[in-house]
C-alpha cells in the first residue's frame, strides 16, 4: 500500500513510496514503517524522527516541519492521524468484525465477559479485549493496558479476522476514547455501565471524564463515523440517564429501579451461588451475586439480543458466563467463614461489593483496601468512609503505591474515618490479608479489595514485585488452618 492510500488527503502531495508497517515508537521501527511522531506525556516522539529514520522509517507523520531528509507527512494532531490510517492499511477489519464496545467506571470487564459467553454460545468465534485478558482465535494473550493504541489495535482486528473470529467484544477506557485510540472503529454495539468518581487525575472534572465516555456513542468530528448501530445505555445511572436522552438513533435503556427502562430486572434474589430474576420475559439466572452484576448481566443480554441471539440461548448460557478472575472471587480452604476478592478500586464499585456482601453474612464482615498512588486522591478519604460505614471492620492498607509514599496514602484514607474505633491500618498489604484472615470467626465475610485479578504490586521507579490478592489470601488460609 502506497502512504497515499494509507495516509489518504494529508499525503496527496507525498510521494508514492510503500508502506508495509505503522509505529509510534521508535523501537518497533523497521524498513516500509511509517513513523508517527507522536507527543506523548512524557516523551515527543518529534525527537525520536533520527532514529526511526536510521532503522528505515519510509516517511515521518509530524505536527510541523523537521530538519531530515525523509519525506513528511505535516498533520494538526499526529495521535489522530493514526487509527484512520492503521484502519485503511489493514483493510479496515471492523467493517466486517461485528465490535461491541463497553465503557464506564465499574462493570466494563464483568460485562464483556457476559457479552462475549453469550456470543460464543450462539456459535461465533468471539475475540476479546480487555483488562484481564485478550483472547484472539481462541488463544489467551497477557495486556499491558485496557484498550492499546490505535495502530496495536487494528493490527489485533485483523489477526482475529485472520485466526476465524466473526465478532469482537472489548472494554473501552475512557483514556483511549480521550485520546482517540478507538477511532476508525465501525461500532456493531456499545454499552454504557455506569459513571462514578475515577481517573481525575486524568480528567480534570466529572463534567470532561463524562465527555470522553460519550465519544463512544457520538460520531467522531470530520470523520465519516456514524457511532454504534446500537447504543445500550444503563438509566439507573444518571449519567446513563442524560446520556441516553442525548443519542439520536437505536438506544436500548436498561434499569432496575428505572420503571421507563426497556429492559428492567425485576425480582431480583442474590446470594452466594448468584443472582436470579426476570427481564424482558425471560427468567434468567447468573453465577454473579449482587444487583451490580444484575445490572451487567442486563446490559450484555440487551446487546447480544441487538446482534440476533436468540432468548433460549441467552437463558440456557447465562448460568455458565461472567465469572472473571479477581472480580467478587471467592477463595476457599475449607474455612468456616467466606473471603472474597474484587477489583473494587474506586468509591462506587467498593460500595457495591460492599453492598452486595453484607447481605451473605452470618456474622461481621471485614473489608482490606487501599488507594493507588498517582491517581485520584479525592477518591481516598470517600473510600475510606465508605468502609467503615459499610464494613464491621476495616483495614487500610497498600494497593500499587507506585512513586507515592505507601504511608501517605494510608494516612489520607483514614482521614475519611472520623470514628477509627473499628478500623486498623496495616501499610503492609501481605501483613494486612494475613491479619483479617486471622481476625475472622465463623460466619464472617472478608473482603479483598483494590487489586482483584493483578499478579505484581508498583513501586517507585516502576518497580514492579510479584503479589496475588488470591494467592496471599489462600496461603492466610492454610496457615491459620494448620495452626
Amino acid at each position: 500500500m502506497t502512504l497515499r492510500e494509507v495516509l489518504g488527503d494529508a499525503a496527496s502531495d507525498s510521494p508514492a513510496v510503500e508502506v508495509t508497517a505503522l509505529a509510534y515508537d521508535n523501537r518497533r521501527v523497521q524498513p516500509g514503517t511509517v513513523f508517527f511522531c507522536v507527543r506523548g506525556f512524557m516523551r515527543d516522539g518529534h525527537d525520536f524522527a533520527d532514529d526511526a529514520v536510521r532503522r528505515g522509517a519510509v516517511a515521518l507523520v509530524v505536527d510541523h516541519p523537521l530538519d531530515i531528509d525523509n519525506p513528511q507527512v505535516v498533520v494538526d494532531d499526529v495521535r489522530a492521524a493514526m487509527a484512520p490510517a492503521a484502519a485503511r492499511l489493514h483493510g479496515d477489519p471492523t467493517a466486517t468484525l461485528r465490535t461491541v464496545g463497553i465503557t464506564g467506571t465499574n462493570g466494563k470487564t464483568t460485562s464483556a465477559y457476559l457479552v462475549r459467553a453469550l456470543l460464543e454460545a450462539a456459535g461465533r468465534r468471539t475475540g476479546l479485549l480487555g483488562t484481564v485478558t485478550s483472547i484472539v482465535g481462541g488463544a489467551e494473550h497477557e495486556v499491558a493496558r485496557t484498550t492499546p493504541e490505535a495502530i496495536d489495535l487494528q493490527a489485533t482486528f485483523a489477526q482475529m479476522l485472520a485466526a476465524g473470529d466473526s465478532e469482537c467484544v472489548m472494554e473501552v477506557s475512557s483514556h483511549a476514547l480521550a485520546l482517540g485510540r478507538v477511532d476508525a472503529i465501525h461500532w456493531a454495539a456499545a454499552i454504557f455501565t455506569n459513571l462514578t468518581q475515577d481517573h481525575l487525575d486524568f480528567h480534570p472534572t466529572m463534567e470532561e471524564y463524562f465527555v470522553a465516555k460519550r465519544r463512544l456513542f457520538t460520531p467522531s468530528a470530520g470523520t465519516r463515523d456514524a457511532g454504534p448501530q446500537v447504543a445500550v445505555i444503563n438509566i439507573d445511572d444518571p449519567y446513563g440517564a442524560r446520556l441516553a436522552a442525548e443519542l439520536d438513533g437505536r438506544v436500548i435503556t436498561v434499569g432496575i429501579d428505572n420503571a421507563d427502562a426497556d429492559l428492567r430486572a425485576t425480582d431480583v434474589c442474590s446470594d452466594f451461588s448468584g443472582s436470579t430474576f426476570r427481564a424482558g420475559g425471560l427468567e434468567l439466572r447468573t453465577p454473579l451475586p449482587g444487583s451490580f452484576n444484575v445490572m451487567n448481566v442486563l446490559g450484555a443480554v440487551a446487546a447480544v439480543r441487538s446482534l440476533g441471539v436468540d432468548d433460549e440461548t441467552i437463558v440456557a448460557a447465562l448460568p455458565d458466563a461472567g465469572r472473571v478472575p479477581g472480580r467478587f472471587e471467592p477463595v476457599d480452604a475449607g474455612q468456616d467463614f467466606a473471603v472474597l476478592v474484587d477489583y473494587a478500586h474506586t468509591p462506587d464499585s467498593l460500595r457495591n461489593v460492599l453492598a452486595a456482601a453484607r447481605p451473605l453474612t452470618r456474622g461481621r464482615l471485614l473489608c482490606v483496601f487501599g488507594c493507588g498512588g498517582d491517581r485520584d486522591r479525592g477518591k481516598r478519604p470517600q473510600m475510606g468512609e465508605i468502609s467503615a460505614r459499610l464494613a464491621d471492620l476495616t483495614l487500610v492498607t497498600s494497593d500499587n503505591p507506585r512513586s507515592e509514599d505507601p504511608a501517605a496514602i494510608v494516612q489520607e484514607i483514614l482521614a475519611g474515618i472520623e470514628d477509627r474505633s473499628a478500623t486498623e491500618a496495616i501499610v503492609d498489604r501481605h501483613a494486612a490479608i494475613e491479619r483479617a484472615v486471622v481476625l475472622a470467626r465463623a460466619g464472617d465475610v472478608v473482603v479483598i479489595a483494590g487489586k482483584g485479578h493483578e499478579q505484581g504490586q508498583e513501586f517507585e521507579h516502576g518497580r514492579k514485585l510479584p503479589f496475588d490478592d488470591v494467592a496471599v489470601a489462600r496461603e492466610a488460609l492454610r496457615a491459620r488452618l494448620v495452626a
